[in-house]
């Protein structure tokens, strides 16, 4: 029957192999097959179906999820290809089920990082768009002025777009908090860099409720009243980008792009 049927990478997602994302990349690579024969993208599989990845058999355990916080040191890199860095969040951690991180912290950055083998809520996080808050600590090379102050809270051009407005809050004569609701590639160094300044450390110690509260290179379960709101905070983020969606779509001008 049709509705007894799940897209293959839907499969991989919900027996916490890895995320919907990943297991395009997968599947696309061929290094997914389905009864001895590569799929195609989007191929939907029962349950009868036999599901390998590199030649290893896929299960549905069963079991329950797992979510971790993850106080990650400088120099690991937020990755789950463990043939090629060897020095991998994965390997680092070395838990005994299958994991992946939930988004990534760049090598030179320290701090909170979520890993889970529940593709769906990666999907749910990841998912562009969603409003969700990350704090960070960052010292940079020199004295920051009122100026940087404004003009990081209000946004700075940043691969091809300008970067949303955020919080940014003087700590000392080179530290300042800064708190995002997106997440670009190396966003707070790109910012910091076309205001003429380096950043020098960078610590993330929150992710939307997600607290740091463990010693570097330590991990901890998170609570099931932590995971309860962060469920409700994603929820909340959903409904606030369908508003913004429709906000956006009535009134073009209001996207804050950069014409090449």
């Amino acid at each position: 029957m049709e509705e007894n049927l799940k897209r293959i990478n839907k499969f991989l997602s919900e027996v916490g192999y890895c995320s919907r994302r990943e297991a395009d990349k997968l599947i696309e690579a061929g290094r997914v097959t389905i009864n001895g024969k590569v799929p195609e993208m989007g191929t939907k599989i029962s349950k009868d179906d036999v599901v390998h990845v590199d030649g290893k058999p896929i299960k549905d355990t069963n079991e329950g999820f797992v979510y971790l916080a993850f106080n990650k040191p400088i120099g690991i890199v937020c990755t789950t290809d463990t043939r090629v860095e060897k020095d991998n969040i994965i390997d680092y951690i070395n838990y005994h089920k299958r994991i992946f991180p939930i988004g990534r912290l760049d090598k030179p950055s320290e701090g909170l990082i979520l890993l889970t083998d529940d593709g769906d809520i990666v999907n749910k996080i990841l998912r562009a768009g969603y409003n969700n808050e990350k704090e960070y600590l960052v010292t940079v090379n020199k004295p920051i002025s009122q100026t940087f102050i404004e003009r990081m809270s209000n946004g700075v051009p940043i691969l091809d777009t300008i970067s949303k407005k955020c919080t940014v809050e003087k700590l000392g004569t080179n530290e300042f908090r800064i708190i995002l609701t997106q997440g670009l590639n190396r966003q707070i160094r790109r910012m910091c860099e076309y205001l003429d300044y380096e950043v020098e450390t960078l610590k993330r110690i929150r992710i939307m409720n997600i607290k740091l509260d463990m010693p570097v290179g330590t991990y901890r379960e998170l609570t099931e009243a932590e995971f309860k709101e962060m469920n409700a905070l994603l929820d909340s983020s959903a409904k606030q980008m369908a508003e913004e969606k429709k906000t956006n779509d009535t009134n073009p001008t209001s996207r804050r792009k950069i014409k090449p």
